[in-house]
């Protein structure tokens, strides 16, 4: 049995992890993709 206490830090938790979590996805999404990477795929489609 959890007291409203330790519900409470869990809840703090969850929620600081929650918020870290779409800090990192964020991130990701919006980081550029770097040109050596792109210009591999130009290349590769130019095989075809």
């Amino acid at each position: 049995m959890t007291t409203k206490r330790e519900d409470g830090r869990r809840e703090a938790v969850e929620k600081q992890i929650d918020e870290n979590l779409r800090k990192v996805y964020e991130q990701d999404v919006t980081e550029q993709i770097p040109d050596r990477f792109l210009d591999l795929l130009k290349q590769l489609r130019e095989q075809d």
